[in-house]
């Protein structure tokens, strides 16, 4: 089993957890609808990605309404 050659001093061990940090969501504009939403994800507003409609908006208002 390996084993440290020497002890780690404290600002070295903590210099190397620093770099776990949070990333910001990659957010574009919608070409279709121009509201915000996250990248390489359809659209919760309009149902479009890449230019194609994926999800009809029409048909989930009417389905959550009845």
């Amino acid at each position: 089993m390996a084993l440290p050659k020497g002890k780690v001093s404290k600002a070295r061990g903590r210099s190397r957890r620093a770099n776990w940090k949070l990333e910001v969501p990659a957010i574009v504009e919608c070409k279709q609808c121009h509201q915000m939403k996250l990248a390489h994800h359809v659209c919760k507003h309009c149902g479009y990605y890449d230019g194609k409609q994926i999800i009809n908006m029409e048909e989930k208002e009417e389905q959550k309404n009845a």
